[in-house]
């Protein structure tokens, strides 16, 4: 991963949307590799849309891949709209579930799926994780292994550089039907496609009519009580001028274009309350960090939104929406959204539909 901001830039002008729509679901698609960036607010899905549309793409032609981007925005809005809700069952009970851990061989990636088992140790080693993989992998945890998935998205959210609690949360509700009509089922016949595998006689080889009267394999009984940390950085000193206006970064914003050119204090602000109700990897944490530095004068407090204010007497905060901030205080700027439709969001595709009429309107 780079840290660069230009690089970052870069990395939209090599995306092919076109291809992605072809081939995406396989794990050496043509996928951007951007959500890292878009997910800790260094560029937004706004960005992205409108360097594809400048460079001279048709809407139609890349509809897929603008359909995509547009889920994450998608779930930003159910989370800004349920707030905490989305911790829970969200529309309905998942069903079926016997424990309310991760399974163990999940865990230690040594599940027998070579294609799964493969996935988890690079998420492990490099923070990433394809999106199909995360499907098959949620699905084996909480559709197979009967988990309830809020541990088990909480154990994915730690190790993902591009981690976003409101698309994971939601995404895994998807796939365990407790945000969806049904649960999600993948067999082994799909994940050798997808995969380039060619496993036989696994726990997953078998016809999706048996998924819904299968019982959890051996493989997945034990389980685990994962204690997720986060290792936050030491409290340094700050150089603020209260007379100033304080521009507010965190987990989720650190966009380095953001008021650039304004005579302000520049803050990353992390609360150890956040990150002990959604604990990240020190990979993650570092990786924050260092995009951070795109950041000109960007100064770093660990503590409270409350604690910063009143330890250093600054009067006048700016942050930018997230449904993370709803307890800071001072001036709030709207996020980037791609399309300003905002309603409709009972479905995505009932959303997505009013977007995309807003669009050629």
């Amino acid at each position: 991963m780079t840290f660069d901001y230009n690089e970052i830039l870069n990395k939209i002008n090599l995306v092919d949307p076109v291809k992605y729509s072809r081939n995406r679901n396989f794990i050496d698609g043509s996928v951007s590799m951007l959500s890292p960036y878009i997910s800790r607010g260094v560029i937004s899905t706004k960005i992205v849309f409108k360097t594809l549309i400048n460079k001279g793409f048709d809407f139609m032609e890349i509809e897929k891949f603008i359909q995509e981007l547009c889920w994450r925005d998608y779930w930003q809005l159910i989370w800004i709209e349920k707030n905490k809700l989305i911790n829970k069952d969200l529309k309905r009970a998942q069903e079926g579930v016997v424990n309310t851990e991760l399974s163990m061989s999940i865990n230690d990636a040594k599940t027998g799926i070579d294609a799964i088992d493969k996935s988890i140790k690079d998420l492990y080693e490099n923070g990433y994780m394809h999106n199909h993989l995360r499907m098959y992998v949620a699905s084996l945890a909480c559709n197979i292994a009967k988990s309830h998935w809020n541990m088990p998205a909480k154990w994915m959210y730690y190790y993902l550089l591009d981690a976003d609690w409101g698309s994971n949360a939601l995404s895994w509700q998807w796939v365990c039907g407790s945000n969806s009509n049904k649960k999600y089922f993948a067999n082994q016949e799909n994940i050798n496609k997808y995969c380039y595998t060619n496993q036989k006689n696994t726990f997953l080889d078998t016809d999706y009519s048996n998924f819904n009267s299968l019982d959890t394999p051996n493989e997945l009984l034990k389980t685990v009580d994962l204690k997720l940390k986060t290792i936050l950085p030491e409290n340094g000193s700050l150089n603020l001028k209260n007379e100033l206006p304080t521009l507010i970064y965190n987990f989720y914003n650190l966009d380095p274009q953001w008021r650039k050119n304004e005579n302000v204090n520049r803050v990353l602000l992390l609360e150890p309350e956040i990150f002990n109700s959604y604990p990240i990897s020190k990979k993650s944490m570092d990786f924050m960090l260092g995009l951070s530095k795109n950041i000109k004068g960007i100064q770093v407090y660990v503590g409270s939104f409350d604690d910063l204010v009143n330890q250093n007497n600054l009067s006048s905060m700016v942050f930018k929406e997230h449904p993370l901030n709803i307890h800071y205080k001072g001036a709030m700027d709207e996020r980037d959204w791609m399309f300003s439709h905002k309603t409709n969001l009972n479905s995505f595709f009932s959303y997505w539909k009013k977007c995309k009429k807003s669009y050629f309107r």
